[in-house]
Formats: C-alpha cells, sequence, structure tokens
C-alpha cells in the first residue's frame, strides 16, 4: 500500500510539473465557457448572416441547447485532449526505462498501473466536474434548469466512458512501445464501438451509448434504465483492461 501512495504522488507530481494537468483543466475550462455562449449567441450570429430581404426565423435559445453544446464538445474536443494527454503514459516511461529502476527495487508492476490509472481518473473527474459546473453556472444565469437529476446521470455516463478510455489507453500503452501506435489502437476501439453501433439490437450493450444518448437521457426520451447493459458491459471492459494490462505489462521487457 505504501508503494502505491508514494508511486500515485510522483504521478501526481509528475502532472504537474509537465504542466499535463493544468493544459487538461484549461482545455475543459474553455469547453465550459463555450457551451452556453455558443448556444446564446449562435442565432444572433445566424441572424446577422441573412440576406437583406429574406427572413429567417431561429427559435430562441434554451438551456437544451447549451447542454446540446456540452455532449457535442466534450466528446469530440475534451476526450480528444484526454487521450492524446495520457497516451505517453506508459510508453513514454517505458522508452526511457523509468520503470527499470524502480521494477528493480521491488515495485509491482501492478502497482505501476494501478497507480496510473487511478491518478489519471482523478484528473479526468476534477477536469469534467470544472466543465460541469461552469457549463452549469452560466447555463443557470441565462435560462432555468431543469431535470437536474437526468443532467447528472447523463455526465455520469460520460465520465464513465472517460474511465473506460483512460483503462483502454493503459492496455495499449502497455503491449506498444511507440505513442503514436498507441492512439491509433485506442483510435481503432472507437472507430469499432462506432461500427458496432450501427447495428440496432446492439446499441443497448454498447459503451458508446453513453457519449450518444445523454440528450435522450436529459429528454427524458430514455431513462436511465436504458443504460444498464451499457454501463455494465463498460465497467466490466474497463475492469478486464486493467487485468489485461497488469497481465502483459508483467511479461513486457522493460
Amino acid at each position: 500500500m505504501k508503494a502505491y501512495i508514494a508511486f500515485t504522488k510522483k504521478e501526481w507530481l509528475e502532472s504537474i510539473r509537465t504542466y499535463r494537468f493544468f493544459i487538461l483543466l484549461a482545455v475543459f475550462f474553455i469547453i465550459g465557457i463555450m457551451n452556453p455562449i455558443t448556444a446564446k449567441i449562435t442565432p444572433e450570429l445566424l441572424s446577422s448572416l441573412a440576406t437583406e430581404g429574406i427572413t429567417i426565423t431561429i427559435p430562441e435559445p434554451t438551456a437544451m441547447d447549451s447542454w446540446l453544446q456540452f455532449y457535442k464538445n466534450v466528446p469530440q474536443m475534451g476526450l480528444i485532449v484526454l487521450v492524446i494527454m495520457f497516451s505517453g503514459g506508459m510508453t513514454g516511461e517505458c522508452s526511457k526505462g523509468t520503470f527499470v529502476n524502480m521494477v528493480t527495487k521491488g515495485l509491482k508492476r501492478s502497482t505501476i498501473i494501478l497507480s496510473k490509472f487511478t491518478m489519471s481518473v482523478c484528473m479526468w473527474t476534477i477536469s469534467l466536474a470544472l466543465c460541469f459546473m461552469i457549463s452549469t453556472y452560466y447555463t443557470a444565469y441565462y435560462w432555468n434548469i431543469d431535470g437536474l437529476e437526468q443532467i447528472l446521470q447523463s455526465v455520469a455516463c460520460l465520465w464513465l466512458f472517460g474511465v473506460f478510455l483512460i483503462a483502454i489507453l493503459l492496455l495499449m500503452g502497455a503491449i506498444v512501445r511507440s505513442n503514436y501506435a498507441c492512439l491509433l489502437l485506442v483510435g481503432g476501439v472507437v472507430v469499432t464501438l462506432f461500427l458496432i453501433n450501427m447495428v440496432p439490437r446492439l446499441q443497448e450493450f454498447n459503451p458508446i451509448r453513453l457519449t450518444s444518448g445523454n440528450m435522450s437521457l436529459i429528454t427524458s426520451e430514455m431513462a436511465i434504465a436504458d443504460f444498464v447493459y451499457s454501463i455494465s458491459i463498460t465497467i466490466i471492459l474497463t475492469v478486464l483492461s486493467l487485468l489485461g494490462a497488469i497481465m502483459v505489462f508483467n511479461k513486457k521487457k522493460l
């Protein structure tokens, strides 16, 4: 346990020293501000672009437009930045030989994986929470917020998908030594999930539903019960990815 805490602390200090955590916070801070402001000014921008003599009827923006921006920007921008920032967590240190001395001194390889997972999840959680709180504040400032329970449930689904991606990153990072190869493999997993989602019968089991069905949850078109299978599959795949990362890393030549 002491080794786990010590290595987790080392990961924290490393994220501060390399500005990784601050970059992540800055990106999610910007996304958090963008969501409600984009929803607010988009109708005005479209109206200003209208040609003289042509009337464009644009509905007034609502809180739903702000959340629509949130669930478009966080998966498309936030998660991509998250993957890029954490993609070198394993491959970078393996290529530098950082793990050799630690393992030689008795540090378990499983501790390395679990510590990296813990620290990555913490940074992802804080970043997403910051983005969510900023978006919620400005959305409440411009409009009324209804259905807070559904909003929290949809954010929790998005958070879980991010945790799943982190576990996949660690697994791929344990398999390959190249940062680019790790990114390609993770991208391949995501593309595969999108392809699976094209089969209607498999959609309710697909982890990608956690990022694509959020607005349906907020608008009550779907209930959290409709996400039970995808949540369960995502948790199982996350655990299996972590176990796989530990098994592969235990046999990997440093």
